[in-house]
């Protein structure tokens, strides 16, 4: 084992012309604080950035004419896994539109999800085809499409009955075929 000398006495730093090194100053409270500030606000930025692009307008024709509803889209695996579980509310003209690419059954479920909710299953053409109106919070009893769907909009239970939302209604959003 191979011990190293401990040094006694430290030099001083100095530059080639001899001089001392101008000393740093420690950064003001207030500079601390703007700093801090600046980054918060660069971070609240790109949260709004970030939920500006899974949150949408969507619209349903129906018998009392359209129906504007601002939704998050749910088209990853594991935004659809999650869903609205654990939202205690939901702002009435607000939904989540679970977008799985193709046609496909689907069913999902009310684990872990304490809204009552309304189910719209709706073709590639944009067309309501199934409805399942208030569901049940916490349920695991499976909810399916009853046929093949390329997407759900889950909106606040009561309503498909309050805005006469029925199976052939029409939604205009951007991922279906007639476009947003």
């Amino acid at each position: 084992m191979r011990v190293r000398p401990v040094p006694t006495m430290v030099e001083p730093p100095v530059l080639r012309d001899g001089t001392p090194p101008p000393r740093r100053q420690a950064m003001t409270r207030r500079q601390a604080l703007a700093a801090g500030c600046g980054l918060a606000a660069a971070a609240a930025a790109w949260a709004a950035a970030a939920s500006a692009e899974t949150a949408g307008e969507l619209f349903i024709e129906t018998a009392k004419g359209p129906r504007r509803f601002t939704v998050e889209l749910a088209d990853t695996p594991e935004t659809r896994a999650k869903g609205l579980m654990f939202r205690e509310s939901m702002p009435v003209d607000h939904g989540m539109l679970f977008d799985f690419g193709t046609e496909q059954p689907v069913a999902f479920w009310m684990r872990n999800t304490p809204l009552p909710l309304d189910m719209l299953f709706i073709d590639a053409h944009g067309v309501v085809v199934g409805i399942a109106r208030d569901t049940t919070p916490y349920s695991e009893e499976p909810i399916p499409s009853g046929r093949p769907v390329r997407a759900v909009l889950e909106v606040n239970a009561g309503t498909a009955e309050r805005l006469g939302i029925v199976p052939g209604a029409r939604v205009r959003h951007p991922i279906f075929a007639t476009g947003g």
